[in-house]
């Protein structure tokens, strides 16, 4: 399983499995920073797999992230990262 959540780790959050990196950490680099995912994956020491994996992860579990931002006080930035994440459906079908 690429993203794990232990009590003892990050809280519980998730996390890529086998370390420390949060989801929610490589989700705001590459979408809210606008770091490449090749580049936060070498920043972060781990495989570019994983990094996707935790987008992923971060994308199939758009309500668990909001509820950990509201628990953290940062509701605003996970609202625009999953809003500015979100495909142009009018763009798509011209």
């Amino acid at each position: 399983m690429p993203t794990t959540t232990d009590d003892e780790i990050l809280r519980g959050e998730p996390r890529i499995e086998g370390t420390r990196v949060g989801v929610r950490h490589v989700a705001g680099r590459v979408i809210g920073g606008g770091r490449s995912p090749a580049y936060v994956a070498d920043r972060l020491e781990c495989s570019l797999a994983a990094v996707y994996e935790a987008l992923a992860y971060y994308y199939d579990h758009p309500e668990e992230m909001r509820e950990l931002e509201r628990a953290n006080g940062e509701v605003e930035d996970v609202e625009t990262l999953l809003e500015d994440a979100e495909p142009d459906v009018a763009a798509s079908t011209a």
